[in-house]
């Protein structure tokens, strides 16, 4: 983990957390007979590439067992939430984590299974960073999941959020 760019590099910021984030809070609208049509959450293990080729595209590793994978089958817009809380910067600046200074992005889009010929690159995103999860029970049935953005919100400093337009988050770099 490096140090994280200036608040005003909305971009490079939401690089920055998207690529140096190991896990996220998925937010789906549940198909669970009690709750179904409310929303519901759970956390994934995520990657947007491998440490030295970050490509701002969230890669997932997922089974259809999952609660969430049904809802994404109903209904596959998602919104991913990421917080700059997961690393040692807020701690060491001993920012809550709902302290704005304390970075969060939530990334909304359309989840998708990945195409075979991305495959290959989302199990080495994906494995790179979580080498456990390649040895999951096959029977589980885990198969890959990427989300295509739609909108890019991001907190990072007091006074409000930002939204960041997808050609400026793909065009930095979290390096």
């Amino acid at each position: 983990d490096s140090t994280p760019p200036p608040h005003q590099d909305t971009a490079k910021t939401a690089r920055y957390i998207s690529h140096y984030s190991d896990w996220g809070y998925l937010a789906t609208i549940s198909t669970q007979d009690k709750i179904k049509g409310l929303p519901f959450g759970n956390i994934f293990s995520v990657s947007d590439g491998p440490l030295d080729n970050s490509t701002g595209v969230i890669y997932f590793y997922v089974t259809p067992m999952d609660n969430t994978v049904a809802d994404l089958k109903s209904n596959p817009y998602a919104s991913l939430t990421f917080s700059e809380a997961e690393g040692e910067f807020c701690r060491q600046m001993v920012y809550d984590p709902e302290d704005p200074r304390c970075a969060r992005l939530t990334l909304t889009g359309k989840m998708v299974e990945v195409a075979p010929e991305e495959l290959a690159f989302a199990k080495e995103a994906v494995f790179s960073r979580h080498p456990v999860m390649a040895k999951w029970p096959v029977g589980h049935k885990w198969f890959f999941m990427k989300l295509e953005l739609i909108q890019i919100w991001l907190q990072d400093w007091v006074g409000g959020t930002t939204l960041i337009p997808l050609e400026d988050y793909f065009k930095a770099t979290p390096f």
